[in-house]
């Protein structure tokens, strides 16, 4: 995974764009659209409006459609100094009783990498888990790369969406941007 001035290209470990995450421009709150390699409208991330948890919602291709809901992600803490924790609730998850993803982030201290796991539920299952690469380019350029591993009969765009909007949440915290690039990993299904 790439970041760039905000947007990401997703490539597998052959260099070979999977997915795109462009900025769009929306008055009050931060939007990006999550492309396929060939540049279609999967998914929308928006920043939902005055929201004390920080919620973003992702909805199918390229509107905000409620009945095209997917999923949507809060931070399940306003008191959460070390890590980030997003709950993630899918859209037939309207009670929102019980997380049905979780995602926890590691370690985020100066020269340390970064790292995210996200697991399914409350259960100590790992469904992905992004690490970040460190590379000379990363430290003297801010080009970040990480590499994500995607266990089998996961989504590929649904965990690219999650670790997009963890770096959202992030870059809100810290005011900072980010440029850079995913590589692929290993596991299951796009």
């Amino acid at each position: 995974m790439i970041f760039s001035s905000g947007n990401f290209d997703v490539k597998d470990t052959n260099g070979n764009i999977l997915f795109k995450v462009k900025n769009v421009f929306a008055f009050m709150r931060r939007r990006r659209v999550l492309l396929d390699g060939a540049g279609n409208p999967i998914a929308t991330l928006r920043e939902k409006a005055m929201s004390r948890h920080r919620r973003w919602q992702v909805f199918r291709g390229d509107g905000s459609d409620p009945r095209d809901l997917i999923f949507s992600a809060k931070i399940s803490s306003l008191w959460s100094f070390k890590t980030t924790k997003l709950n993630v609730f899918l859209a037939n998850n309207t009670r929102e009783d019980v997380c049905d993803f979780r995602v926890v982030e590691g370690s985020s201290w100066l020269f340390e990498p970064s790292s995210c796991t996200i697991y399914a539920g409350k259960s100590s299952a790992i469904v992905a888990q992004m690490l970040e690469k460190q590379t000379v380019k990363s430290i003297f350029l801010g080009k970040n790369n990480f590499m994500v591993t995607v266990h089998p009969n996961v989504d590929y765009a649904f965990i690219v969406a999650l670790i997009v909007i963890l770096d959202e949440i992030n870059r809100a915290g810290s005011g900072s941007s980010s440029s850079g690039g995913v590589a692929g990993g290993g596991g299951g299904g796009g």
